[in-house]
């Protein structure tokens, strides 16, 4: 199938209620090369202009552009485009079924051969400590001896059906244990769900961050969580590989998902933090645009 060419616009803009004396920020929005997306060119711009500037990759690879400004301003705006060329992501298969504790122990065995990147995302993290309203949310998905991509797609797809997408319901800090609770969140929460779900039963998982064509194809229906940058997890079995499951929208990522990067939760992925001196309340607009070119 013929590569689909994206261009993608992201811009984000604080305006602070007082001025901000220093900025120090980290931007991960330099699309990943892959074997199934290839970046053909990309531009950072910032506003004011930075007195620090330089890009290095991080523990997962992700381009990581690290910015300061070390004078007063009441506004930041980072303005990302690039154009990016994506093709359909393999199609995950086995000749034979493989149980999910399988996979469990053999990314658990010291003694096999494993991907050390997969048995490292089984951890928990700060913000995805080990829940046990996760573990018993997924349970049933987890039956003795079934597949490990039937049990994935299965526990997709029920968080799919069983949670609201809510823009106005959760923070960047709202916990899992929250989410489960009051059923609704956003792509980010549905994500850190999955995570938090596989790694309870010992199955590794990476939280992969990036944007979702907003326009579906004809006679589909819109998608949710594509009017800023998107979230999804990618789960890792020896013999699948890592594959790419939206429960927002209750599908394998395919043509239409341009990857920024991962992590093992939103805080090694989000597309912009940093620290401030001064200031106190703020104004955050971000604006996405995905068009196919």
């Amino acid at each position: 199938m013929q590569d689909t060419r994206y261009r993608v616009e992201h811009e984000t803009r604080y305006v602070y209620a007082a001025p901000v004396s220093q900025s120090w920020q980290l931007a991960r929005l330099t699309p990943r090369q892959l074997p199934w997306q290839q970046l053909r060119a990309c531009s950072i711009q910032i506003d004011p202009p930075p007195d620090e500037r330089h890009e290095a990759p991080d523990s997962f690879g992700n381009t990581v552009t690290h910015f300061g400004l070390l004078r007063a301003h009441r506004v930041l705006r980072v303005r990302m485009a690039c154009e990016v060329d994506v093709a359909p992501r393999p199609s995950p298969s086995l000749a034979t079924p493989l149980a999910w504790e399988r996979v469990r122990a053999a990314v658990s065995d010291p003694r096999g051969v494993v991907d050390l990147a997969a048995a490292r995302l089984c951890e928990p993290t700060r913000l995805l400590p080990l829940s046990d309203a996760a573990y018993a949310y997924a349970h049933p998905s987890f039956a003795e001896g079934r597949d490990w991509y039937d049990a994935v797609s299965d526990l997709m797809s029920r968080i799919h059906a069983d949670f609201e997408f809510d823009a106005e319901a959760t923070t960047v800090s709202t916990s899992v244990d929250e989410v489960l609770a009051q059923r609704r969140g956003v792509c980010q929460d549905f994500a850190h769900l999955l995570l938090a779900c596989l790694r309870a039963h010992g199955l590794p998982g990476r939280y992969m961050s990036g944007y979702l064509l907003t326009e579906p194809p004809a006679g589909s229906p819109r998608l949710m969580g594509v009017d800023a940058s998107h979230a999804w997890v990618a789960a890792y079995a020896p013999g699948y590989g890592w594959v790419e499951f939206d429960p927002t929208n209750d599908q394998l990522a395919d043509a239409r998902y341009i990857t920024l990067g991962w992590g093992a939760d939103f805080a090694d992925a989000g597309p912009l933090r940093g620290v401030i001196l001064g200031s106190g309340a703020q104004d955050l607009r971000v604006s996405v645009s995905v068009i196919p070119v």
